[in-house]
């Protein structure tokens, strides 16, 4: 079987032990007004497992790949496909979550937009860098005012 089939596999148990979670173990803890409402803390949990076990079953089966034969991942040769890159975003992901709450939604995700970019083979800084400070900018705003949700947009020590 190939790789891909082996990680949509995988992925079908994980969707199917969340889904589990969220149609039984989710709703039982919850308050009794809370029973009447229409959308229920678990209802998102729920559609992200439907959609999580349809993609992997569509995988699993071979639709996705059509009439037009696609190249195989070949797993002996994982060198050849851009691993390198991938594990340096992987870690750059870790560092951006621990870097967010010390030093600022607003730094961390313009820094964390510019070096990924750079990672990924963009060198135009005077594209990357306002594209980055226009989204990071944009996203805080529409969570900090649209949704109400803080987020704190400065380094700690600057004390907002």
């Amino acid at each position: 079987m190939a790789l891909d089939r082996w990680i949509a596999l995988c992925l079908l148990g994980l969707c199917i032990l969340y889904g589990y979670t969220a149609w039984f173990t989710m709703d039982a803890s919850l308050a009794p007004f809370m029973r009447r409402n229409p959308i229920w803390p678990s209802t998102f949990p729920k559609v992200l497992s439907v959609l999580g076990i349809s993609a992997s079953f569509i995988i699993l089966i071979g639709l996705e790949k059509g009439e037009e034969k696609i190249g195989e991942i070949d797993h002996r040769r994982l060198g050849d496909y851009f691993l390198g890159q991938a594990l340096v975003l992987l870690g750059l992901m870790v560092v951006y979550a621990l870097c967010l709450r010390p030093l600022g939604f607003l730094f961390s995700t313009s820094a964390f937009l510019i070096v990924g970019s750079f990672i990924l083979g963009e060198r135009k800084l005077h594209v990357m860098i306002p594209v980055a400070f226009i989204a990071t900018g944009a996203v805080w705003y529409l969570v900090q005012e649209v949704l109400g949700i803080f987020l704190r947009p400065l380094p700690i020590f600057v004390g907002v």
